[in-house]
């Protein structure tokens, strides 16, 4: 579906294409920093769920065995 756009605005409006190839890869390295800190913030969700459902899980756990 990209490659279509790219053709249709290639076959529209080069110029635009080309500036488009040429910032496509600044645009993904500049993103780069905000990828890695969304990750580390939905790890550090994940950590506090799971020890906030800790002592839940243990006292299931007892309650089974």
């Amino acid at each position: 579906m990209l490659f279509i756009g790219f053709c249709l605005l290639c076959v529209l409006c080069w110029p635009l294409a080309l500036l488009a190839l040429i910032l496509a890869p600044l645009v993904w390295l500049l993103s780069l920093p905000f990828r890695l800190l969304g990750l580390a913030v939905g790890a550090i969700f994940s950590l506090i769920g799971a020890l906030l459902l800790l002592p839940a899980r243990l006292i299931e756990r007892l309650g089974r065995g």
